[in-house]
């Protein structure tokens, strides 16, 4: 029974029904949910900072159907994405037009790069797969390589692009960590491929794959729909693309590991992530805020993340967070004074 309550995430998906199959200001209904109702509830509701004992956290660890309710979202992420496409093709209207891409973009952010994400830490190659296909309907599948076997290996350094640094505008992060982590993306998969003898134009360059999907996902797109929609498609992209470059400014903001007498980095702690227990936030990112414990442990299931004293809290949920680091004045102020906290 405690796996059901990470259904919640089927909210955005029917709040996206209600856009595609309305007028008006109704279609806006996705954005008022998730950066409107989901931080007011989390701001009111008590914060839970509980935890599994070992007995429990072994038995949730087993439990299928955590991963059953993930494995849900790839259907509902593919079958909203192509009726976005029809019901694209046919609005005209303005406002119904902007509310129904804000809507599916959203969701790309929520569902298909967040699950991606998940998915994308699991050691089960289906899983995997899963996830990649997930991130496909983001344009965003370079996010695998350089997220697990760089940013985890230099979150809360200089060299990692996904690490925001203190006082850095989150307009020019948002291009920073874009253009960075997809060149990296090609290094690491370079460097995996000679580390094996293999040349990098090789079919096991999952980079080369990637970008053929993505040729082939947008080229489907524009010879069945047209340039208008394939355009529509993009930006829709562009606005997941975008909530993951906010998820990532927030989480690792201003934090730095310290360098050793030896010029070696300290290992990850928890201390180098920020975290939120706030519930609405945590339920319908599957734990993504308790994000110290994901890079202690990068292939911990969301599940039986924790929540631990000496990692950094945020002063409310991640759509909270995400909405005050637009406005860079209020993230400053409150956060470079949380960082002196630390």
């Amino acid at each position: 029974m405690k796996a059901l309550k990470y259904l919640l995430v089927f909210s955005v998906p029917f709040t996206v029904y209600i856009s595609f199959t309305s007028t008006g200001w109704i279609t806006f209904l996705t954005l008022i949910y998730v950066f409107g109702i989901v931080p007011l509830a989390d701001f009111f509701l008590k914060v839970n900072a509980e935890n599994f004992n070992k007995e429990q956290e072994e038995i949730e660890k087993n439990n299928k159907l955590y991963s059953l309710i993930l494995y849900l979202t790839v259907p509902t992420q593919i079958f909203f994405l192509i009726w976005f496409l029809f019901v694209i093709n046919n609005t005209e209207n303005t406002i119904d037009l902007i509310g129904r891409i804000s809507a599916m973009g959203i969701m790309c952010g929520v569902v298909g790069i967040n699950v991606g994400h998940e998915l994308g830490h699991r050691s089960n190659r289906l899983e995997q797969l899963l996830g990649e296909v997930l991130l496909l309907t983001s344009l965003e599948t370079h996010f695998l390589p350089y997220h697990n076997a760089g940013h985890h290996f230099n979150v809360a350094t200089p060299e990692d692009a996904a690490t925001a640094r203190k006082n850095e505008l989150i307009y020019i992060f948002w291009i920073r960590s874009q253009v960075m982590s997809y060149f990296e993306a090609w290094k690491i998969e370079n460097k995996r491929l000679k580390t094996s003898n293999r040349n990098w134009f090789h079919h096991q360059n999952r980079m080369i794959i990637y970008t053929l999907a993505h040729i082939a996902l947008i080229g489907s797109i524009y010879f069945s729909f047209g340039v208008t929609v394939t355009y529509y498609f993009l930006i829709a992209a562009v606005i997941g693309i975008s909530l993951l470059e906010t998820v990532n400014y927030i989480e690792h903001y201003g934090l730095l590991r310290e360098k050793n007498k030896f010029g070696r980095y300290e290992r990850v702690k928890h201390k180098h992530s920020w975290n939120s227990n706030h519930v609405i936030g945590k339920l319908v990112l599957f734990n993504l805020s308790r994000h110290s414990d994901h890079h202690y442990n990068g292939s911990k299931h969301y599940q039986i993340l924790k929540s631990l004293p000496e990692s950094p809290q945020m002063p409310t949920g991640y759509p909270g967070m995400m909405l005050l680091s637009l406005i860079p004045p209020v993230w400053f102020m409150l956060m470079n004074k949380k960082l002196q906290e630390i």
